[in-house]
């Protein structure tokens, strides 16, 4: 009788190799959007907030657009209505973190942004239990703002709470693009709408330090960081690991927010910040490894649901649980993203 222990071995090796590449794209995917926000930081001495969101969505939208050059007039309003819709989630979400950031720490703001996907899992679940998660979630973002500090910042944890909205809105739309587009024509379209909302909000008023060589190349960069690099290792992790691993890596987010603005901003949090940064990601990762979208059948009766996962198709952020039950089925992003 074959002794099969030595293709058990071999098995288990493959698997190891192929899992191994597929976490250290999601831990890189991670650190590029949140070095995106850092980036973005550095052109708030000369562009405001707001202005910072439109240049980063304008050029974010422009190359999407070269890259899948998607042909609108062929799409169903429907379609493009969702996309517009998940556009408008977008840039309120972008226009409010933009914000925070000016005013409290990177790593803060990626955590309270957090609740909005442990509310959207918190209406989604069916068992009592998963009430824990959000609870513990929101001990760690008082932890982080200190609400009850007589030098509490309201205006930034008010737009945290506002991105942390948005984003519970991004999450429920994204599902819907994902289900009506293949490739990256939804992330192209929806960002493209993101800046043009943005635009609206700032007035388009936009002025001559706007357009320096450095501003224009700050923006550039962080369109980069966010969301080109994050949609491509994203995608090439979720064609390797499950659906639950890769949210649980996601969970990490507020971590990696938390050391990126230590390394990139000295933004250094103390003992009682971390540890409710900890709060946070436990809770993220409890509320992820819980959670998963059952297979839908195609919204059209002529289409099937594309076989390469695509958290493209929106704008990838953040951070987030996935929320399909096969990992390469065409998946939705459920978690912060900027």
């Amino acid at each position: 009788m074959t002794d099969p222990a030595p293709g058990r071995a071999l098995a288990g090796k493959s698997a190891t190799s192929s899992v191994l590449p597929a976490a250290a794209a999601t831990l890189c995917a991670m650190i590029s959007v949140q070095s995106g926000a850092a980036v973005a930081v550095l052109l708030f001495d000369q562009v405001p907030p707001a202005g910072t969101a439109w240049l980063r969505l304008s050029f974010g939208a422009l190359l999407l657009l070269l890259w899948t050059r998607p042909w609108a007039r062929s799409l169903p309003a429907r379609d493009l209505g969702a996309a517009a819709a998940l556009g408008a989630a977008s840039a309120a979400m972008t226009l409010c973190s933009f914000q925070a950031i000016d005013s409290l720490p990177l790593g803060t703001v990626s955590a309270v942004e957090f609740l909005g996907p442990l509310t959207v899992a918190l209406f989604g679940s069916r068992r009592p239990a998963d009430l824990l998660w959000p609870v513990i979630a929101l001990a760690g973002v008082l932890l982080l703002t200190r609400p009850w500090a007589a030098d509490a910042n309201w205006v930034g944890i008010g737009f945290a709470l506002g991105a942390a909205v948005g984003l519970a809105g991004y999450i429920v739309l994204t599902q819907k693009v994902a289900d009506r587009f293949t490739g990256q024509q939804g992330i192209a379209l929806s960002t493209t709408g993101a800046a043009l909302f943005t635009g609206l909000a700032v007035g388009w008023g936009a002025e001559g330090s706007w357009w320096t060589p450095r501003a224009l190349l700050i923006s550039a960069a962080a369109a980069v960081l966010l969301p080109i690099i994050p949609h491509v290792l994203e995608t090439l992790a979720l064609r390797r690991l499950t659906a639950g691993a890769f949210g649980t890596l996601m969970s990490l987010e507020p971590a990696v927010g938390t050391g990126i603005g230590a390394i990139a901003l000295a933004q250094i949090p103390d003992p009682q910040q971390l540890f409710g940064v900890v709060l946070v990601c436990v809770a993220g990762i409890a509320a992820c490894r819980g959670g998963a979208r059952q297979a839908e059948a195609a919204p059209r009766g002529d289409t099937e649901p594309t076989t390469q996962a695509s958290p493209g198709d929106t704008e990838p952020t953040a951070q987030s649980c996935q929320v399909n039950t096969e990992p390469t089925a065409q998946a939705s992003r459920v978690g912060p993203t900027r």
